[in-house]
C-alpha cells in the first residue's frame, strides 16, 4: 500500500491533480492562447523554409548566384498556395465544427479508404512535425554554441520528453507555456525583416562575404532546370505544414468555436505569409549560403541576423534563442492534434480503444505518450538532423490537403448550401493545386526519402483494417443469438470458523446469500474437521 501511495504521489507531482470531467469547458482556449498552440508549427517553418529552397539551388543544383533570382518568385508561388489552402480550410472549419480535419471530411464524403489514407497521412505528418521542429530547434542552438554538436540526439530526446510532460499536465497549461516564446519569435522575426530591409534599401547594407565552401558554392554556374526548380518549390512548400492544425482543433476553442478558429487561421496565414516573403526578400539581397551536408554550420536565419545586426550581439542571440524556442515548441501543434485524431480514429474502431481514454488532466494521455516514443525513435534513427528529415515531411501534408478539399467539394454538392457553387470552386482549386504539389513532392524527392511515407501510408492502412476486423470479430462473438440464455454459475464456498460467534454467523449468512451449490464451514483444531452445511 505504501508503494502504491508513493506512486500516486509521484504521478500527482509530475502531471498535477486530476481535473473533473465537468471542468472540460474551462480548459477551452482563447484566440491569443490558441494561436501559439495550433499555429506554432506553421509559423516556425519560416525558420527553415527559405533555407530549404537555397539548399536545393546552391548545394544540389549548383546554380550559384542564380539561386537568389529564383528565391522570391518561388516564395510568391508558396504564398499563393498558402492563400488557397487557408481559404479552403476556413470553409472546413464552419462545415465541421467537431474537428477531425482531413480524416473526418474524407471519410464522410469520399468513403472508408480515402479517409484511412488521410488519417494515416496526418498521423505520419504529426510525428514528423515533432521530429523536424525539435531537430530544427536544436540546430538553431548549436549554430550559436557549436560545442553542443556532439550532444545533438540527446538534446532532441530531452526536449521531446519535456513537451510530453507539459502536455500530460493539460492543454491549458501547455498553451500558457508555449505562448510567450511564439510571440517573442514573431516579434524578433518582424524586427529582423524591418531592420534588415531598411538597412538594405536605405543604408545600402552589402551582401554577406563568404569564404571556403560557401564561396565555392556561389562560384558554381549550372543552369536552373525544371526538375530543380520544382524541387526547390517542393522544399519551400514545407512552409504550409501545420496549416490544417486549426481545423483539426476546433473543439478546443472557446465558444463560438468556429468563429474563433476561423479568426485564428487567418491570423496564422497572415503572419506566416508575411514573414516568409520578408525573409526571402531579405535573403535575396544579403545572399546567405547553406549546404545539405551541414559543412556550413550556421543556419540561413542566423547568417541574416548576424549581417543585419552587425555581429553576434544581444539582438543576434535574441533572434537565435527565440528561433530555438519556437522550433522546439512548434511540436506542440502535433501534441495538440495527434492525440485528438487518434481518439477519433479509435472511436471508428481503426485504432485500439485505449486511444479514446482521457487521463487525469482531461487529455488523451496514451496518444501523447505514443507520439513521444515514435518521435524519439525517428530522431535517433536519423541522428537528429533536420536536413535528413525534411524530405519525408511534405508528402503526408499535401496528401491530406488534397483529400480534404476533394471531400469538401462533395460536401458542398450534397448539401447545396447558400453559394455552394462558389464554395465548390474554391475547394476545387485547392484540391487541384495541392494534388499537383503532392505529385511534385513524391516525384522530385522520392529518392531523398519521400518513398518512406509513400510506403508507410499503405502499411498503416493495412494495420487500420486489421484492428477493425478484430473489433468486428469481437462484436460478432459477443452478439446474442436467438434463444441464447446466459449460463447460471454456481459457487463452492468455504467459510473458515475459529469459534461460533456473531461474526461467523454473519459470514455464513452472507455465504448463503451467494446461493452456493455447496457451502463448507472449515474449523482448524488438533484434528482438522470439515462440516458440510
Amino acid at each position: 500500500m505504501a508503494r502504491v501511495a508513493r506512486s500516486g504521489a509521484f504521478k500527482r507531482f509530475v502531471i498535477g491533480n486530476p481535473i473533473a470531467t465537468s471542468e472540460d469547458q474551462h480548459q477551452r482556449l482563447s484566440k491569443k492562447v490558441a494561436l501559439p498552440v495550433f499555429a506554432s508549427d506553421a509559423i516556425s517553418s519560416t525558420a527553415y523554409a527559405t533555407e530549404e529552397i537555397l539548399i536545393v539551388f546552391l548545394s544540389l543544383a549548383g546554380v550559384g548566384m542564380a539561386a537568389y533570382t529564383k528565391l522570391v518568385p518561388i516564395s510568391i508561388m508558396v504564398i499563393v498556395l498558402l492563400a488557397i489552402v487557408a481559404t479552403s480550410y476556413r470553409q472546413t472549419i464552419f462545415a465541421y465544427p467537431s474537428g477531425g480535419g482531413s480524416y473526418v471530411v474524407s471519410k464522410e464524403n469520399l468513403g472508408e479508404y480515402p479517409g484511412l489514407i488521410a488519417g494515416a497521412s496526418l498521423l505520419i505528418d504529426y510525428v514528423l512535425t515533432v521530429c523536424v521542429s525539435v531537430a530544427g530547434g536544436v540546430a538553431a542552438i548549436i549554430s550559436a554554441f557549436n560545442g553542443l554538436a556532439p550532444y545533438r540526439v540527446q538534446l532532441c530526446i530531452g526536449f521531446v520528453l519535456l513537451m510530453m510532460l507539459a502536455n500530460l499536465r493539460g492543454l491549458k497549461e501547455s498553451g500558457a507555456l508555449f505562448a510567450p516564446p511564439t510571440y517573442l519569435y514573431v516579434a524578433s522575426l518582424i524586427t529582423l525583416i524591418v531592420v534588415g530591409l531598411f538597412r538594405v534599401f536605405v543604408q545600402d547594407l552589402p551582401p554577406i562575404e563568404h569564404t571556403g565552401e560557401a564561396a565555392h558554392l556561389l562560384e558554381m554556374q549550372s543552369s536552373v532546370t525544371m526538375f530543380y526548380f520544382l524541387k526547390a518549390f517542393a522544399s519551400g512548400a514545407v512552409a504550409l505544414t501545420g496549416v490544417e492544425a486549426v481545423s483539426n482543433g476546433v473543439p478546443a476553442f472557446k465558444k463560438p468555436e468556429s468563429k474563433n478558429a476561423s479568426t485564428t487561421l487567418i491570423m496564422m496565414a497572415t503572419i506566416l505569409g508575411g514573414c516568409f516573403f520578408g525573409l526571402s526578400l531579405l535573403a535575396q539581397h544579403l545572399e546567405p549560403v547553406k549546404d545539405h551536408e551541414g559543412i556550413i554550420p550556421n543556419t540561413v536565419l542566423a547568417q541574416l541576423a548576424e549581417q543585419v545586426y552587425g555581429g553576434r550581439n544581444i539582438f543576434f542571440f535574441i533572434t537565435q534563442f527565440s528561433t530555438f524556442a519556437i522550433l522546439i515548441l512548434a511540436a506542440n501543434t502535433a501534441y495538440a492534434d495527434f492525440p485528438r485524431l487518434t481518439s477519433i480514429i479509435a472511436k471508428d474502431n481503426y485504432l485500439p480503444r485505449q486511444f479514446m481514454n482521457r487521463g487525469d488532466r482531461l487529455v488523451f494521455s496514451n496518444g501523447v505518450i505514443f507520439l513521444s516514443l515514435a518521435s524519439i525513435g525517428l530522431l535517433v534513427a536519423f541522428g537528429g538532423l533536420i536536413n535528413a528529415l525534411i524530405p519525408l515531411y511534405a508528402v503526408g501534408v499535401f496528401t491530406g490537403f488534397t483529400l480534404s478539399q476533394t471531400g469538401m467539394c462533395v460536401h458542398h454538392y450534397r448539401h447545396r448550401e447558400a453559394r455552394w457553387k462558389l464554395h465548390i470552386g474554391i475547394n476545387g482549386v485547392g484540391a487541384l493545386t495541392t494534388l499537383f504539389v503532392a505529385g511534385t513532392v513524391v516525384t522530385v524527392k522520392f529518392t531523398d526519402g519521400a518513398w518512406i511515407p509513400a510506403v508507410l501510408i499503405p502499411t498503416m492502412m493495412i494495420a487500420f483494417k486489421a484492428v477493425s476486423r478484430h473489433y468486428v470479430r469481437v462484436r460478432k462473438y459477443l452478439l446474442p443469438v436467438e434463444g441464447y440464455r446466459a449460463p447460471y454459475h454456481t459457487h463452492f464456498v468455504i467459510v473458515l470458523v475459529g469459534s461460533v460467534n456473531q461474526g461467523v454467523l454473519r459470514a455464513l449468512r452472507y455465504a448463503e446469500s451467494l446461493r452456493p451449490d455447496r457451502l463448507i464451514a472449515l474449523r482448524s483444531s488438533r484434528h482438522l474437521k470439515t462440516v458440510s452445511v
